[in-house]
Formats: structure tokens, C-alpha cells, sequence
């Protein structure tokens, strides 16, 4: 059987080439045969997608490298051409938002082994008007702080490029009228910036969603609503530390489906990328896509031990 590969050599540190032999010589020892696909910078994956259709039934899983947007783009072609493959995912990006759920700072060789294996999740998706995202849809104001903050930098800085810019950018922002509607809330208002999650991290902010959960068939929302200057850094410092839930400034709640309106033009986001007008539609697709996980990953709290172990040394 084949395994496909796609890999961004642009994503984060670009490292993930010097990866490739160690890769090869771990999947050929199982007979399987690794086919590469490289993406080039502001290229589409949709006329190879619409051509590995006609030849998805000789593999067996996807790897992908790079970025929560590399992610994105195969996310959208594999739901778009009806590839039901399971995919593992290394996180060679600036944030890896998705995909830190599974990886958990997981060196190559042991993400490697695990994708050698067969122990998948089967994780929900979101779809925003016409178009799926993996992690998370966004809008407002700070929302353009990625796009906004270069790749030679994201890539010298990591995260904490966002966290520099969203400090930087918290003096300037601007708030925007929305309504906001679904089957649990009805909120008209102005808000800073708002999430829609389907995942637990975003913009490198891994507690942000740290009640969110890709199993659950459920997306967690979170409006920041309009406060004054001297509530804002609060609001900032609660977020990573994971106590932005209990602030009052805060408007969350899950849905499975929910409307966002907005009279004037605001920057929207969908998993790191460009996204759509409003009005938003988003709802969410339950266990829509296969991913390939560590065997302990229902195991929660074994899992979180291994990532404060991780972060003691």
C-alpha cells in the first residue's frame, strides 16, 4: 500500500526535509510505499486532490507537514473530493493549533510511530458558510493580527509573534456591532473579537479553548465583548492562563449551530487563512474525518502529566 506525504518546506523552522530519509526508511520497513507531494507558496492542492481521487484506493493514509493553513487547504480538498483516509499530522507550523491536541510536543521519531500504527479519532469539522475548517473560524478586530505579522518573523518567534502583536495592537482596537444567534444565545452588541472553536488552541493561545473538545459534535463560542482600556490586559493575561471563562467580558457558550451578522466589513479568519464575508453560517459536522492518535489520547489526564513533565524539562 502507499502512504501520501504532503509537505509545506516552507511551514516554521523548515526542518521537516532534513526529516525525510528517517521517514522513508521507518515506512519502507513496514512494505509501505511513501508518495510526496511538496506544496509550493501560493499554490492550490485542488488539481492534485481532483486527480489522487481516481487513485486514493491504492493508499492507505495521509501525513502532512506543515502549518494549521497547510492543514486547512487538505482538510477542505479531502472533504471536497470524498477522501476518507486517516491523517497524521506533524506540526511543523508556527502555532499547530489542531493539530498540538494530538502531537502533545512529540518528537519526529515518535510521531513517526505512531502513524505507523492504525489508532485513529474520528474528529469533527467545522463549515463556515461553504467552506470547512479544522480548528477554528474567527472575526473582528485582532483578528488580522497573523495575517498582519510576517513569516519571517512567526518563524524566528513562534507564538509569541501573536502575543507581541496582540499587545501591541490592544491600544488601537476597535469594536464592531454583532448579532449573534443560535438555538442557546441570542446577543446583539459590540465585541472586540470573536471564536468559534472546534478545537482547544488558537493563535498559539493553547487554553483559549480549554473547554472546547473535537469529539463532542459540539463548537464553543466566545465573544469578546466592549470594556474599557484598563480591562483589556486582564482579559489577555486570563486567556493564557485559562480563566477567561469566569470573565464578565466574555460571552461563551456550545452550539451545534450558530448566525453571525455584521453591517460593516471586519477581518475574518478560518484556521490561520483568509476567510469568508459575514454573514457567518457555521455549524459543526461530527466525527466528519479520520485522525491518526496516540493510543493514550482518550486517556486525558495521562496525557496532560506527559505535557507538564514535557514542560518541566
Amino acid at each position: 500500500m502507499k502512504v501520501l506525504v504532503i509537505y509545506n518546506p516552507y511551514a516554521g523552522n523548515r526542518k521537516f526535509v532534513d526529516s525525510l530519509d528517517e521517514l522513508i526508511a521507518a515506512f519502507q520497513k513496514k512494505q509501505l510505499q511513501l508518495v510526496f507531494y511538496r506544496m509550493e507558496q501560493g499554490s492550490s492542492l485542488e488539481s492534485f486532490f481532483m486527480q489522487f481521487q481516481k487513485e486514493k484506493e491504492s493508499y492507505c493514509k495521509i501525513l502532512v507537514a506543515g502549518g494549521d493553513g497547510t492543514l486547512h487547504q487538505v482538510i477542505n480538498c479531502m472533504l471536497k473530493y470524498e477522501i476518507d483516509l486517516p491523517l497524521g499530522i506533524y506540526p511543523v507550523g508556527t502555532c499547530n493549533d489542531y493539530a498540538r491536541q494530538f502531537t502533545g510536543g512529540k518528537p519526529f521519531g515518535q510521531l513517526t510511530e505512531t502513524y505507523l500504527q492504525d489508532h485513529v479519532i474520528e474528529s469533527d469539522v467545522g463549515l463556515c458558510n461553504d467552506t470547512y475548517f479544522i480548528n477554528v473560524a474567527s472575526l473582528g478586530f485582532l483578528i488580522d493580527v497573523s495575517q498582519k505579522t510576517g513569516n519571517s518573523i512567526k518563524s524566528l518567534l513562534g507564538p509569541m509573534a501573536y502575543y507581541l502583536r496582540g499587545l501591541e495592537e490592544l491600544g488601537r482596537m476597535e469594536t464592531s456591532f454583532v448579532q449573534i444567534e443560535s438555538a442557546e444565545c441570542h446577543f446583539a452588541g459590540e465585541i472586540f473579537f470573536m471564536l468559534i472553536l472546534n478545537g482547544q488552541s488558537a493563535g498559539g493561545f493553547s487554553k483559549i479553548g480549554i473547554q472546547s473538545s473535537i469529539e463532542d459534535g459540539l463548537l464553543d463560542v466566545l465573544a469578546f465583548k466592549k470594556c474599557s482600556l484598563v480591562e483589556l490586559p486582564v482579559i489577555f493575561f486570563d486567556i493564557l492562563n485559562g480563566r477567561h471563562f469566569y470573565n464578565k467580558n466574555i460571552l461563551s457558550f456550545k452550539t451545534k449551530e450558530v448566525h453571525v451578522f455584521c453591517e460593516k466589513m471586519i477581518a475574518t479568519d478560518l484556521d490561520g487563512e483568509k476567510g469568508p464575508k459575514l454573514p457567518f453560517h457555521v455549524k459543526v459536522l461530527p466525527q466528519k474525518i479520520k485522525v491518526l492518535a496516540p493510543s493514550f489520547y482518550h486517556n486525558e489526564e495521562q496525557f496532560l502529566a506527559e505535557e507538564e513533565m514535557e514542560e518541566e524539562m
